[in-house]
């Protein structure tokens, strides 16, 4: 049972590191969108997110509980985005799809924030004794 809770937790754990992460570079791009020459960064979530779980199970879970396995700013396969369109001082970062990234991840991070709140929750009261008033 304790496994089965602490690798749940492990897998929210890794998936708010990387929320973390995103928010950071998105947070970048939108603060160098007047830099001459920025090119706006990303990364593919899923796949990150899968590759950590996936180091996860090969290290059989059996790493610090509630602790990333990696340090996301250094492992993360980061991407150049696609330019919209061409802009004469060779910026890549496109404003709108930038703030819509922004606001998706804020929402998903605090709704990773909630699951984890209500799983620790659920198991603290089911630890409680129900004789005791």
């Amino acid at each position: 049972m304790l496994n089965r809770l602490t690798d749940m937790l492990n897998f929210q754990t890794e998936a708010l590191a990387l929320r973390s992460e995103r928010q950071r570079l998105l947070a970048s791009n939108i603060a160098n969108a007047d830099t001459p020459g920025y090119q706006a960064r990303d990364f593919d979530f899923a796949r990150a997110l899968k590759e950590a779980t996936a180091a996860q199970q090969t290290t059989g879970g059996s790493a610090a509980p509630f602790k990333p396995l990696f340090s996301a700013r250094h492992e993360l396969q980061q991407q150049y985005s696609l330019p919209a369109q061409t802009n004469l001082d060779s910026n890549t970062v496109d404003m709108d799809r930038e703030r819509a990234n922004f606001a998706d991840n804020s929402v998903k991070y605090e709704a990773t924030l909630r699951f984890i709140n209500g799983s620790v929750r659920t198991a603290l009261d089911a630890m409680k004794s129900h004789n005791a008033s």
